[in-house]
């Protein structure tokens, strides 16, 4: 159960970790401005797992680098922990130092063993070798990939090297955890596994979740709440909340108010 689910279960209010206040987004080409986001206002609470749904080119990657502070915002604020992660073109750097982002390619160095590339963050922070490797070792353990520290990246498949993408990004404990399309590039029953894996790190780890994917399916199964962006210049459609318990398992795709919210989706989508 998410943290925003138990305060409303014990009464308190739930406490935003990321807010978009008018934020917007407009890239200038050589063929004239581009408004890439339109102003958008949504917050997503500690502790819950989101997901960025729309389609191709509506603005889903460049709200999640908005708000990774690799975008600067045109218009509005990000708001990153109730502070705001641009002042003027400086971001802030504490607050930056609370989230870890995986992207579609896991990036990982090949020249570095598994361990290595896990524990890469941590030397950059100054942290010890034994220390940094005890970590490394651990998220290892956290992801599935016990056994294969010393592999280097070209010994591991696919859907192993994406599972040290995640450890890498956990690696420095980020109260948030950022992620654009991680899982695009596997085949379906690796992907099906790879959401299953995430979601029991998610539970056990707590973090704030905001993934980006193009997979209806995979965006009910995993979130707490759906944010449907329309096409360019996105906007938010709709916030669906995703009701199922959890742990979840795969056969929840067979079941026919999971479908019903897919195919709402779908049809919110293609039109």
């Amino acid at each position: 159960m998410s943290q925003a689910a138990l305060s409303a279960l014990d009464g308190t209010a739930p406490v935003n970790a990321i807010a978009l206040r008018d934020a917007a987004k407009q890239f200038n080409t050589v063929e004239g401005p581009i408004q890439a986001l339109a102003p958008t206002n949504f917050a997503v609470r500690e502790g819950e797992f989101a997901v960025l749904l729309g389609p191709s080119g509506c603005g889903k990657t460049t709200m999640l680098r908005m708000i990774a502070g690799l975008e600067e915002p045109t218009g509005g604020l990000v708001e990153v922990g109730g502070r705001n992660l641009w002042s003027g073109h400086t971001r802030d750097n504490q607050a930056l130092a609370n989230m870890g982002m995986v992207f579609q390619d896991p990036n990982l160095f090949p020249w570095l063993w598994i361990e290595d590339n896990i524990a890469l963050p941590l030397k950059l922070r100054g942290m010890g070798k034994q220390e940094r490797h005890e970590r490394a070792r651990e998220l290892c353990r956290l992801v599935g990939i016990a056994g294969f520290e010393k592999r280097y990246p070209r010994e591991l498949s696919g859907g192993m090297r994406q599972r040290a993408a995640i450890a890498r990004a956990l690696s420095y404990d980020p109260a948030i955890l950022l992620m654009d399309e991680p899982f695009g590039a596997l085949d379906a029953i690796t992907r099906d596994a790879m959401n299953i894996e995430l979601q029991r790190i998610w539970l056990e780890t707590h973090k704030t979740v905001v993934l980006v994917t193009h997979s209806i399916p995979e965006a009910v199964f995993l979130a707490d709440r759906v944010i449907l962006l329309s096409a360019r210049p996105g906007r938010i459609q709709e916030i669906v909340d995703v009701p199922f318990a959890r742990p979840r398992q795969v056969d929840l795709h067979g079941d026919i108010e999971f479908q019903t919210i897919v195919h709402h989706l779908r049809s919110r989508l293609q039109h």
